[in-house]
């Protein structure tokens, strides 16, 4: 049996998700898929858990779609064009991306460690993360246009809520790739670093966030997600519903403690 494409390592409250398959570069495989929605789903039920980390092994983040599978997709469609052999691969895309974007259902904050090449559907994952850390070198690109096909995995609507709808049709209209410190600037990562400190600098804010209130910082992502969608009374509505749950946790008066102690909050798992 091979060796499972996709790595879990817990480090107290945080989890490192590894892409580990680095001969071919981390491709987005669907057994990657599989083995990474297995992972989120076992995460997402251990309460202790309050930050993740997405990296690859080896020299690239992700380089990409599994060509092997996109090329077998356009045999099918070219030699039976029209509603029914399209219609199976819609499906099997919709399905495909469903795998990938599992990691959007993780409660915790999620971080992608991009230490080096994250292109095309490597690059959509990371943007499915709620916070992206980058090698200055590494090369970012979303080449859909390129090699050919319609930008999927969900970037069409992640790219333009981080960059703007400008940088986001000259990211999918051109599919050229940016740096690191380029991808800083227009705000697709939230910070470039060296290459050799991309997993630190993600651990370092992953245990930024694992000391904070585990059920406001849970309640706060998903606010985030909700937020582009509800008028302003709805998610005063929802902000007043959330306060409301910690006024009534342990969370809120080990806050207050420790702020009179002048002490670090010490919160236990929710």
């Amino acid at each position: 049996m091979p060796p499972e494409p996709v790595r879990i390592e817990l480090r107290g409250a945080i989890a490192v998700v590894v892409f580990d398959d680095p001969e071919r570069r981390n491709a987005m495989t669907e057994a990657m898929g599989r083995a990474l929605t297995k992972g989120v789903a076992r995460l997402a039920a251990d309460p202790a858990i309050r930050a993740v980390v997405l990296t690859g092994e080896g020299v690239a983040f992700s380089a990409g779609g599994d060509l092997a599978m996109i090329e077998g997709k356009s045999r099918a469609g070219r030699a039976e064009p029209g509603q029914a052999a399209r219609g199976r691969n819609r499906a099997f895309m919709r399905d495909f991306y469903r795998l990938f974007l599992s990691v959007r259902e993780l409660p915790c904050p999620s971080i992608a460690a991009i230490q080096g090449a994250a292109i095309g559907a490597g690059l959509a994952v990371a943007l499915a993360c709620d916070l992206r850390i980058a090698a200055r070198e590494a090369r970012l690109g979303l080449n859909f246009a390129k090699l050919g096909i319609h930008p999927g995995m969900g970037s069409s609507w992640t790219l333009p809520r981080l960059v703007g709808p400008a940088h986001a049709a000259e990211l999918l209209f051109s599919g050229r790739s940016v740096d690191g410190v380029e991808a800083e600037r227009i705000g697709l990562v939230n910070r470039a670093v060296p290459r050799d400190a991309v997993l630190a600098t993600a651990l370092g804010l992953a245990e930024e966030i694992a000391a904070c209130a585990p059920i406001a910082v849970r309640g706060s992502k998903r606010a985030l997600a909700r937020a582009y969608d509800v008028a302003l009374d709805e998610q005063l509505d929802f902000e007043a519903e959330q306060q409301a749950i910690c006024y009534e946790s342990a969370d809120l008066a080990e806050g207050l403690r420790a702020t009179r102690e002048k002490r670090p909050p010490r919160f236990e798992a929710c």
